[in-house]
């Protein structure tokens, strides 16, 4: 890895720097198992699912695509439903209070490579920012002890307000890119999603790495990784 020739690094957050892509399959696996239980209706949700439809993708994008999956229809509504609404924001919202709480009980750690390969880059003065498609990212990066490392974070939230189309599209890293000054031929991207992938592949970025938390390289690599890694102290 010739990190001289890139200035700056997206990373995602959720499986890339912490382990938070396992509360998220946890939490979204308990919101869809209660969900189709209770309808009665619809294929059991298989762990498989959450690469499939979910990863990576914005939350309520991410319920749309699983409803989809199983033939169901069920009304947008508004980002303000209650978690207990049979909407798709409803969903989304009940999920979100699943992953708060687990974050809550649990904590979470930063994966210690990612960490290593952070503060390598600080050193050869690469700059660096957080691009991930949840709204919770503030949380686990302060909760992970990451938050200073960071000065730019474009998550779900900033992705709303500036109009921003979610992962697969490239347009949030191509934001992330333009903050830290970084012409996209010489930032690379780090993902460990399929629609992430994509979105980096897309977005035309000088090299996109995928990091392999269980979606498979062969799945990464087709979708545009330009390199696979299982751990980010590979690229040290």
């Amino acid at each position: 890895m010739k990190w001289d020739d890139y200035d700056a690094a997206l990373f995602d957050l959720d499986g890339v720097l912490t382990p938070t892509a396992e509360v998220h399959m946890r939490a979204w696996q308990a919101m869809f198992i209660d969900f189709l239980t209770k309808r009665g209706v619809g294929e059991p949700y298989q762990e498989s699912d959450y690469f499939d439809y979910i990863d990576g993708k914005p939350r309520y994008d991410g319920v749309r695509a699983f409803l989809k999956s199983r033939g169901i229809q069920l009304a947008d509504g508004e980002p303000t439903d209650t978690p207990d609404t049979e909407t798709v924001c409803g969903l989304g919202n009940r999920k979100n209070e699943f992953f708060s709480s687990v974050l809550h009980d649990d904590g979470v750690e930063a994966y210690p490579g990612s960490v290593a390969l952070l503060d390598h880059l600080h050193e050869r003065g690469v700059k660096v920012a957080v691009v991930s498609s949840s709204r919770n990212a503030p949380a686990v990066l302060e909760a992970a002890g990451l938050a200073e490392r960071f000065d730019v974070v474009v998550d779900g939230e900033v992705a709303a307000a500036k109009g921003l189309e979610g992962k697969p599209s490239g347009a949030t890293y191509v934001f992330g890119a333009e903050q830290l000054g970084s012409s996209l031929e010489r930032t690379v991207v780090l993902e460990d999603a399929i629609s992430g992938v994509e979105a980096g592949r897309d977005g035309g970025f000088g090299l996109v790495v995928g990091v392999d938390r269980g979606v498979g390289a062969d799945r990464l690599l087709a979708s545009g990784a330009d390199i696979v890694v299982a751990d980010l102290a590979e690229l040290i």
